[in-house]
């Protein structure tokens, strides 16, 4: 399979027309491979809550596009934030197993590549945190 602009502009258009405003594309080989290897199109507005992976770390590179990424502490306080660019460095990271985090997208057409170990699991009510 090759990763060309047809399919990131087809992840796009299916992005800004999802009330989620984002659209993420399986890349696993079958059903049955257990790992979460995935692209994720995403528009400026969607929300991604703040959220951690308590079994797994988080491999995130930005094919297209720019995105913020935030780190926060047990309390919600956040300790560090970064851009991640296509075009830029980083423009690729790591989010290690445990840590609160979540994901801004700062521009139109942006694409993530994202890997995790293990089988997809939605996430429990104990792995994502309000801050109101």
């Amino acid at each position: 399979m090759v990763i060309d602009k047809e399919l990131l502009d087809e992840l796009t258009s299916h992005a800004k027309q999802n009330p989620r405003l984002r659209q993420a594309y399986d890349l696993r080989n079958s059903i049955n491979d257990k790992s979460q290897r995935m692209l994720n199109a995403l528009e400026p507005g969607t929300v991604l809550p703040i959220h951690r992976h308590k079994a797994t770390s988080e491999v995130t590179s930005v094919i297209r596009g720019r995105v913020r990424q935030n780190m926060y502490d047990d309390k919600g306080n956040l300790t560090e934030t970064f851009i991640a660019s296509a075009d830029g460095f980083p423009n690729f990271y790591v989010t290690p197993m445990g840590m609160w985090h979540n994901t801004e997208c700062l521009e139109s057409g942006t694409v993530i590549f994202e890997a995790k170990d293990g089988a997809y699991a939605p996430l429990n009510a104990e792995d994502m945190m309000s801050l109101s």
